[in-house]
């Protein structure tokens, strides 16, 4: 995993330079570092790089975006690993509410979100 750290940082370095922070591919790749950190148990590292992900692709492509409902779904992950039960419904509330809305209550995409809140009920 250290290997797959030192890329996605090489790769994120590179995306800020070329393009900016803000770019959606750099965010892209901020969202991978996050879900990277959250596999390693960087609970506070992952956040912070889902937070920054959300906040970009809020800006860039709006909140009902499939990319930006992505992240806010992963962080509900997150929120639900760390026990923060009620910011993970939030968040899964939040994709669930978009995902139907962009691919409709059938969507496999949509019925993860769905899945996510059952475990979270469970």
């Amino acid at each position: 995993m250290a290997e797959a750290e030192a890329m996605y940082r090489r790769a994120l370095v590179g995306k800020e330079k070329v393009w900016d922070p803000e770019h959606t591919s750099t965010l892209d790749t901020v969202n991978n570092l996050g879900a990277l950190y959250m596999v390693q148990g960087k609970m506070a590292e992952a956040e912070a790089m889902y937070r920054r992900a959300l906040e970009g692709k809020e800006k860039a492509w709006g909140p009902e975006h499939t990319s930006t409902l992505a992240t806010v779904n992963n962080l509900g992950v997150l929120y639900a690993d760390q026990g923060k039960m009620a910011e993970a419904e939030a968040m899964y509330r939040r994709a669930l509410e978009g995902k139907e809305k962009a691919w409709g209550p059938e969507h496999t995409l949509t019925l993860d979100t769905v899945n996510n809140l059952g475990v979270l009920y469970n």
